[in-house]
């Protein structure tokens, strides 16, 4: 496959990707959750899927267990059993 690429954009936001992709600026790479809808309805089709690797899920890195808050551990706990 050739493809012939006239610019560049950059992004840092995911949501802004989506949005360059469906005015058909070129291709998103964006987690899944955010296209499920477009993918269903054909605004968006899959390219290069041979070469994406599945996504197991976020990590949360934190510095240290011994001094955290009652604040943090109820986030902690909330995004641990968030299905």
């Amino acid at each position: 496959m050739k493809v012939r690429v006239e610019g560049q954009l950059v992004f840092n936001n995911a949501q802004l990707r989506l949005n360059a992709a469906l005015s058909g600026l070129g291709l998103a790479f964006v987690p899944e959750a955010l296209v499920r809808q477009p993918l269903s309805d054909g605004r968006l089709v899959r390219v290069l899927e041979d070469w994406c690797a599945p996504f197991p899920g976020y990590h949360l890195y934190y510095p240290c267990r011994r001094q955290t808050s009652p604040a943090f551990a109820l986030l902690v706990n909330a995004l641990r059993y968030r299905a």
